[in-house]
């Protein structure tokens, strides 16, 4: 038997495992690191700053042109209508035939119905209807005894809506009793 002591060989040597020491940054290298990393931040800051200003300047523009341009579906609708309009008062002019030049302008008031129907705009039925002070605008009272009081007798402007919102009320002759 030896004297050397016997090490199990479950157990191993941790010096024998240890690799070359690594040395710890110094302080100079860690500030250095943290100064590099803080200028990445403050770089990446900038631009996202930059990015953000860009975007808000880009979606004004967008809404500015967005309104500029709005009536625009509007305009191409009323269009034909006016080139009815045009076409009536010419077919007026070298027919002198006034039961055509109503046709023309009757038709050309259905164009102009639809294209306000097409955007959402509707008259406001009045003549016939009880008065209602949220959609008529009574400008004249005529005495009946055929209608009830506050029976609309004649709208002389017609009323519109947008959507639920009064664009102009009608405008309306009213009965009162005698």
């Amino acid at each position: 038997m030896s004297d050397e002591p016997v090490v199990p060989e479950t157990e191993t040597n941790p010096a024998a495992d240890a690799g070359p020491l690594e040395e710890a940054p110094s302080m100079e290298e860690q500030l250095q690191a943290a100064l590099a990393e803080r200028d990445q931040f403050k770089e990446k800051w900038t631009r996202a700053l930059a990015d953000q200003d860009n975007y808000r300047r880009r979606v004004q523009r967008e809404m500015e042109e967005d309104r500029k341009y709005a009536a625009l579906p509007l305009l191409k609708a009323l269009l034909p209508a006016f080139d009815g309009l045009d076409r009536a008062v010419l077919a007026a002019s070298q027919s002198k035939n006034a039961e055509e030049l109503i046709q023309g302008v009757q038709l050309t008031i259905k164009q102009l119905e639809t294209a306000l129907n097409g955007f959402g705009a509707k008259s406001i039925p009045a003549a016939g209807q009880m008065f209602d002070p949220n959609v008529h605008e009574a400008i004249s009272q005529i005495a009946s005894a055929e209608h009830p009081p506050m029976t609309v007798l004649h709208d002389v402007e017609r009323g519109y809506m947008l959507h639920d919102r009064i664009v102009r009320p009608s405008k309306v002759i009213v009965a009162k009793s005698e």
